[in-house]
């Protein structure tokens, strides 16, 4: 299959269930008042009665226009209040939709299978989905890193550095894109919309900006070019690893060619152009 294609159709895909995301977040509060919730439960329990192997809660959520996954917490969440006599802890109600087999009542049990493994945009699967494909992005950064020799700190490092909230990649040696300094850089296997780039601004770069300097985020799956308006405050955005990346860097006595005179100070200071077809290639100067 063309990489091309492909690469559009994870775009698509990426940028639909956003939209999704945003509409069903838009209306769930419409479905969660105490009139609707024990109106659902009452259906799914009539329903569950009649037809025991159908699965009822994911047809409820369909017909209800909601992920079934979030009405799947509703259910439980109301099945839980009657079994402990209480509102139950997230913890429990976590762990019951990751592992639909601690949930006492077997054919609530198979419904909130069913409801997690046909929800595209929330839910335990799609978490655990996503998770894989942000770390694999981020295992293709630091190998992006590691072919054009560039020193690095990554999340973990830093973490046991002491720092509680980093960028993907610290830079020991800051480097240049398209003209502006990069410290770090963040990476993000997702599709750059006006929400989700306004909340990361608010939550994270910024706080990155304050505390490291100027920095790169690549959205991998592309962005709203409108976007990228911050380059001159200080975050880059970019939709691949760059291409052309410049690092300043001290030459010392052995780097010198044969032909460079010693008295010749600009070797006192080289200037390496990291380019992907020949990595590490020196400029002369």
């Amino acid at each position: 299959m063309d990489r091309s294609f492909e690469t559009y159709t994870a775009v698509y895909e990426d940028a639909e269930g956003q939209i999704s995301s945003k509409r069903i977040k838009r209306t769930i509060s419409m479905h969660r008042s105490p009139a609707d919730v024990e109106r659902y439960f009452q259906r799914y329990l009539s329903e569950a009665e009649a037809r025991p192997t159908a699965p009822v809660l994911l047809e409820l959520a369909n017909e209800m226009d909601l992920s079934p996954a979030l009405m799947a917490r509703i259910i439980l969440d109301r099945f839980l209040q009657d079994v402990d006599g209480g509102i139950p802890s997230k913890t429990v109600l976590n762990s019951m939709l990751k592992e639909p087999s601690l949930i006492p009542d077997q054919i609530l049990a198979n419904n909130i299978y069913q409801c997690t493994i046909n929800d595209c945009c929330y839910g335990p699967l799609v978490d655990c989905i996503k998770h894989a494909i942000g770390q694999e992005h981020e295992v293709l950064l630091r190998d992006k890193l590691k072919e054009q020799n560039l020193s690095f700190l990554d999340e973990n490092q830093l973490r046991t550095m002491g720092y509680d909230k980093t960028p993907d990649i610290i830079l020991e040696v800051p480097v240049a894109v398209e003209g502006h300094i990069v410290h770090w850089i963040e990476s993000k296997a997702s599709f750059g919309d006006d929400h989700s780039h306004r909340t990361y601004l608010n939550e994270q770069f910024w706080s990155y900006w304050n505390r490291f300097g100027p920095g790169l985020v690549i959205y991998w799956y592309g962005f709203i070019g409108e976007l990228d308006c911050q380059r001159d405050r200080g975050i880059l955005l970019k939709d691949c690893f760059p291409t052309d990346i410049v690092t300043l860097c001290h030459a010392t006595q052995q780097e010198r060619t044969p032909e460079a005179p010693k008295e010749d100070k600009e070797w006192k200071k080289g200037i390496r152009r990291v380019a992907d077809e020949k990595p590490g290639k020196k400029l002369n100067v």
